[in-house]
């Protein structure tokens, strides 16, 4: 593993207690307003540009990346690329980044917004995403989705899961990490949920280790049942990895509640660090 790094993007940051000028400026109600229009937009225009260059890359790459890493590894790019141009973001990087980007893990994180697929995917590494059906309908995201090679499951259905499962261990075969959110779906307060079992079942019976992942700040960046963007601080932090040689499937529970309770503690670390940088 890499030494720790912490990889900002250009954004502001308010006190605590008060407002910055530049908050002022473009956290009203208008600004954002107009702020977030714009931010639509040109991701969706970034969107279009994206998919034929990934379409490109997904061809030539095809006789020798079974794994499909470069394709996905560029359409991750777009939201890099993009935050550029949100004043009303901060997004940082930060943990124990894995030396080698080919070695699979299985990377488990929280789910506050869907803002936190656009934080994530500033990871200097590749993973295929296990997302719902229901996005990959979506036009043009879910054509990219497809040309990633990303895994679609279909909520309620076991033989789904029980497919989506077998592409997991598919891409995982195939030296490419997979990116579960465990709590299956997006928390709408922004605290916590309970942990599914999937992932870690999973990791045991590949034997590929847990890569826990903390995300906080995105809640407020773009809170659900909103489309007007947020003024927020971001960050996602990568945990030490989680060994599962020698663990059975009755080691299942065991896995999913560590994984948990390390990702729980540092969301409350990375809120008092998001807390006391506010006061700067």
């Amino acid at each position: 593993m890499s030494d720790s790094i912490t990889v900002p993007t250009p954004g502001p940051a308010s006190p605590r207690g008060r407002r910055s000028l530049h908050e002022r400026l473009i956290g009203g109600e208008v600004a954002r307003t107009l702020l977030s229009i714009w931010w639509w937009l040109t991701f969706a225009l970034g969107l279009i540009v994206w998919l034929p260059l990934v379409a490109i890359v997904r061809v030539v790459t095809a006789p020798f990346d079974s794994g499909r890493y470069w394709a996905g590894y560029l359409f991750r790019k777009l939201p890099v690329v993009h935050q550029h141009l949100n004043p009303l973001w901060t997004f940082r990087v930060s943990g124990t980044i894995p030396d080698d980007p080919r070695r699979p893990y299985i990377v488990v994180a929280n789910h506050e917004s869907f803002v936190d697929i656009l934080l994530i995917s500033h990871l200097p590494f590749e993973m295929k995403w296990l997302s719902k059906v229901e996005m990959f309908k979506i036009p043009v995201v879910g054509w990219l989705m497809a040309l990633a090679d990303d895994v679609r499951l279909t909520r309620g259905e076991i033989s789904s899961a029980t497919d989506a499962m077998n592409q997991c261990k598919d891409r995982l075969a195939k030296k490419v990490s997979v990116l579960i959110f465990a709590e299956g779906t997006r928390s709408t307060s922004g605290e916590l949920g309970k942990f599914k079992n999937g992932a870690f079942r999973l990791a045991i019976e590949t034997g590929c280790p847990i890569l826990p992942v903390a995300v906080s700040g995105c809640h407020s960046a773009l809170r659900p049942k909103d489309w007007r963007l947020g003024y927020s601080t971001a960050e996602v932090r990568v945990l030490a990895p989680i060994e599962v040689a020698g663990l059975t499937s009755k080691d299942v529970y065991m896995l999913r509640d560590q994984t948990r309770d390390a990702i729980a503690a540092e969301i409350e670390v990375l809120r008092a660090e998001l807390a006391e940088r506010r006061t700067r």
